[in-house]
């Protein structure tokens, strides 16, 4: 299983949005970066990511999975490279992982979402996600 983080701003779609689409999961649209396109054609289903509120939030704020590997992106035009991947709401974080508590951790130090701030999805390591799912209390 690989780890991901996928950024929304909540005023366009928030973590609530993505809940109330169920186990059915939504296709995660509109991506227009190609290192961010190359990030979900590696994402397998069964891949979880935290689900990051980007903007005024910054901060993780759940946890979802791939239920769908990568398709044309339905929003993109004819003939674009776009693809998307459908992702589920499996579990909000009990605490919320904030921006400055990732970068108050060291051994976060070399998280992608420091070192590449703007990337829309990103790779997580499995270390950064054990550590960031013990911030955020989740268990097991």
């Amino acid at each position: 299983m690989a780890y991901w983080l996928v950024k929304s701003e909540p005023s366009t779609w928030s973590w609530d949005d993505q809940v109330k689409r169920g186990d059915k999961g939504e296709p995660w649209t509109g991506v227009r970066n190609h290192t961010a396109k190359l990030n979900l054609m590696k994402m397998k289903t069964g891949d979880r990511a935290f689900f990051y509120h980007s903007v005024d939030e910054k901060r993780i704020v759940g946890i979802a999975e791939i239920v769908r590997e990568h398709y044309p992106d339905p929003t993109a035009q004819p003939g674009d490279p776009w693809v998307v991947v459908d992702l589920a709401a499996v579990a909000p974080l009990p605490t919320p992982v904030t921006l400055a508590a990732i970068k108050a951790e060291k051994s976060l130090a070399e998280m992608a979402l420091l070192k590449q701030s703007r990337l829309s999805v990103q790779p997580v390591t499995a270390a950064e996600w054990k550590v960031i799912c013990k911030m955020g209390g989740v268990k097991g």
